[in-house]
C-alpha cells in the first residue's frame, strides 16, 4: 500500500529488550517492533497498513501525514 510510505516512523533502540521500537506519531496507538532495523521498518509499514485498514472499516477519520522539517 503506497500510502503507508507517507507516514513518519520513529525508530528507537530499546537496550533492555534488545529491539527496535517503532512509533507512528500521526496514528494514535500505532506501535510495533523488530529485532533488526530492517525488520522494524517492515513491521512499521505493516502496522501503518493495518491501522489505516481498520480505521477505514470503522469509518474513523484518517489523519493526514505530516511533513517534518529536517
Amino acid at each position: 500500500m503506497e500510502e503507508t510510505k507517507q507516514y513518519s516512523m520513529i525508530i528507537q533502540w530499546d537496550p533492555n529488550d534488545k529491539i527496535y521500537v517503532v512509533t507512528v506519531p500521526e496514528l494514535p496507538g500505532c506501535m510495533t517492533h523488530g529485532y533488526t532495523h530492517e525488520e522494524a521498518i517492515k513491521q512499521g509499514e505493516d502496522a501503518i497498513e493495518s491501522w489505516l485498514m481498520v480505521a477505514k472499516e470503522l469509518g474513523r477519520p484518517i489523519p493526514t501525514p505530516k511533513t517534518f522539517a529536517a
